[in-house]
C-alpha cells in the first residue's frame, strides 16, 4: 500500500478516536421557537416595507407583517434576556425555529454552533450545537416547504460517521390545523396534510438505515388531542417498517403555558423519538423552561418556551448495527 494511502487512513483512524472520546454519557436536547428572532438591524430595515395582514405570504422574499415590525422589535435588553434563558437551559442541542440564521442565533446561544437552513424568508429552522461537540449539518428537507412556502427541515447528524451517530431532524410545520381534522378544508389543513407523508418518508428512512433519530420542534398542532380519523400521529407513528415506531415524550405531561398571560390549553413543541433512541430517554427527564411573570411582562421574549429531555447516549444506540 501507498504511504499516503497509509498516512490517509491512520488520519482516519486518529479522527475517529477523537470523535469516540468526546461522546459524552448523556445529551441535553431541546427545542425552541424564538418567534421572529433577527437582528434588531435586520427588522429595522424590513419594517418599512413590512406586509399587511391580508397580503399573500411569500416564502421567497424577506419580509414581516406589520404587525411583527411594530410588536416584536427587540432591544438589547429583551436580547440579553433571552440569553439568560437559554444559559439556564444549559442544553447540548437545541432545534431552533423562526430565527433567521447563524448570525441572528449567536446573539442568543454564546458558545455554540450553527446549522440553518438557506431559506430567503427570515424565518428558519436550524440547530444550536454547544461548541466541541462532534456534528456535521445533514441536507435540508426541501420537500416539507412546499417550494419555499412555509419552512424547510434541517438534519443534524451528532458523532458523524460513528457507531454512536444520531439523526436528528428540526421541523416547523404549517399552523392553522391545531384540532381540525387533517382533510377539512382550511388553507392551513391542507398544506399540514401535503406535509405529513414527507416527514413520514424522513422518518421511515432513518428507521431503514437503522439509525437512531428524533424530530423536534414547532408541529403546530395538539398532537395528544387530535380529532378521531384524519390525524397526523396515527400516519407518521403507524408502526411501518416496525422500527419507525414512535415516542412522544410531552405523552402523559402536564402542560404550562409559558408566561400567565397565555391561555394556551396543549403542547405544540415536541421531541418525538424513534424507537431506538427512546431506549435512550432518561426517565423523569422531560421538563418546559418557564418564563419569570416579571421577565415576561417587561421584556419581548417569545410566545414559545424550551422544552427538554436527557438521553443516554449509550443506551439509545445500544443494539444497533
Amino acid at each position: 500500500m501507498h504511504c499516503r494511502a497509509l498516512i490517509a487512513i491512520a488520519t482516519l483512524a486518529s479522527f475517529a478516536t477523537l470523535v469516540q472520546a468526546a461522546v459524552p454519557t448523556e445529551l441535553k436536547i431541546a427545542t425552541w421557537n424564538l418567534e421572529w428572532f433577527m437582528k434588531p438591524e435586520t427588522m429595522r430595515a424590513l419594517a418599512p416595507a413590512c406586509t399587511p395582514a391580508d397580503a399573500p405570504r411569500d416564502g421567497a422574499r424577506r419580509a414581516v407583517p406589520c404587525d411583527v415590525a411594530h410588536e416584536l422589535a427587540r432591544s438589547r435588553e429583551d436580547i440579553a434576556a433571552l440569553r439568560r434563558y437559554a444559559e439556564i437551559l444549559g442544553a447540548d442541542i437545541v432545534a431552533l425555529q423562526e430565527v433567521d440564521g447563524p448570525e441572528a442565533a449567536r446573539l442568543v446561544f454564546h458558545g455554540y454552533e450553527f446549522c440553518f437552513s438557506g431559506r430567503i424568508a427570515v424565518q428558519n429552522n436550524g440547530f444550536a450545537i454547544r461548541r466541541g461537540l462532534p456534528f456535521s449539518c445533514g441536507p435540508e428537507l426541501l420537500d416539507l416547504s412546499m417550494n419555499d412556502d412555509v419552512r424547510r427541515g434541517v438534519e443534524l447528524r451528532v458523532f458523524p460517521g460513528t457507531p454512536q451517530e444520531l439523526r436528528l431532524l428540526s421541523v416547523h410545520l404549517k399552523s392553522g390545523c391545531a384540532r381540525d381534522p387533517l382533510d377539512s378544508t382550511r388553507a392551513g389543513c391542507t398544506v399540514l396534510a401535503r406535509q405529513v407523508p414527507v416527514l413520514e418518508r424522513w422518518i421511515d428512512a432513518r428507521a431503514n438505515e437503522h439509525k437512531p433519530f428524533a424530530v423536534l420542534g414547532d408541529f403546530n398542532r395538539d398532537l395528544r388531542r387530535e380529532p378521531a380519523g384524519a390525524a397526523v400521529w396515527p400516519d407518521l407513528d403507524d408502526g411501518d417498517p416496525p422500527s419507525a415506531g414512535l415516542v412522544n415524550t410531552a405523552e402523559g405531561q402536564a402542560f404550562q403555558n409559558c408566561m400567565p398571560s397565555q391561555i394556551f390549553s396543549g403542547f405544540i413543541d415536541y421531541i418525538v423519538l424513534g424507537r431506538q433512541m427512546a431506549q435512550g430517554l432518561v426517565p423523569d427527564s422531560f421538563g418546559r423552561a418557564l418564563f419569570r411573570p416579571e421577565d415576561a411582562q417587561r421584556r419581548k421574549l417569545s410566545d414559545h418556551c424550551p422544552i427538554f429531555i436527557r438521553i443516554r447516549v449509550a443506551d439509545a444506540v445500544r443494539g444497533m448495527p
